[in-house]
């Protein structure tokens, strides 16, 4: 008998950990509610408090021993700070984690790209590479790091896309962070290619007093799934949990029939 078709994904989606030296044994229950809850989770950055190896490890241990689904993780600014990123990057794959960098991976007919993103503002107020050298430096990091972005979701063949990035695409899920920081929050050169490419929904970490969600000017709906704001809003569930439909699979193709018999008149 064939495999019942599933007809949608349950999808975990959480930021901004920051496991630290004191965050041993605090994310247990959270890690066993998501295995229980969703077929995919997905983590959005700033998994360490410092970005130093041992706290990958440590973390990686944790949540392999709670989850058995596929895990696809990008990495924040905060994983980047002692400069050990590609370490990080190693240890959490060799956990099983799927680390996206400009990477598209496919889980359960649903299409998955992911980036780091980074700065610069949103809108008509986004820095622009004008100036002085680092400023200029700045915006080509952005400007980069939507290409990858947009590299990864042209590779997915899937009907459905979902995009995972650590900063924000849109400045919605900002608001409520002082407006004096908005361009270190999020870049709006991440929401072109997010609209070209029809995603059906975005999450992203980083802003931790921003909103729960908000959509781009092309409506696809984001999400801000910083763990301390969740958790703040939704103590007994301090995770975003969605539920994808999932494409019918195509009716196979008809059986060549002969054409009906004819007489000539």
């Amino acid at each position: 008998m064939a495999a019942e078709q599933r007809t949608h994904v349950r999808i975990a989606a959480l930021g901004d950990l920051h496991y630290g030296k004191a965050s041993q044994g605090t994310l247990q229950s959270i890690f066993v509610q998501i295995g229980a809850q969703a077929d995919v989770l997905l983590l959005c950055g700033d998994l360490t408090d410092y970005g130093l190896p041992e706290e990958a490890r440590a973390l990686a241990r944790e949540i392999v021993a709670a989850v058995r689904i596929p895990i696809l993780t990008v990495l924040g600014n905060h994983d980047f700070h002692s400069g050990k990123q590609e370490e990080i990057t190693a240890i959490l794959r060799d956990a099983g984690l799927i680390v996206l960098d400009g990477d598209s991976y496919e889980v359960h007919g649903i299409g998955f790209a992911g980036i780091k993103g980074f700065g610069g503002g949103f809108g008509p107020r986004a820095l622009g590479p004008w100036g002085e050298d680092i400023f200029k430096r700045f915006v080509h990091e952005a400007v980069d790091e939507a290409l990858k972005l947009e590299a990864a979701l042209a590779r997915l063949r899937t009907p459905t896309r979902i995009t995972l990035v650590h900063y924000a695409p849109i400045a919605a899920t900002v608001e409520g962070e002082p407006l004096e920081i908005y361009p270190f929050l999020g870049s709006s050169r991440l929401e072109e290619p997010i609209n070209r490419y029809e995603v059906q929904a975005v999450v992203h970490g980083h802003a931790h007093r921003g909103r729960r969600e908000g959509r781009t000017t092309a409506g696809v709906p984001v999400y801000n799934v910083s763990f301390p704001l969740l958790a703040r809003e939704s103590p007994e569930r301090p995770f975003l949990l969605m539920e994808i439909d999932t494409p019918a699979p195509a009716a196979p193709p008809a059986e060549p029939r002969p054409a009906a018999a004819t007489t000539a008149s």
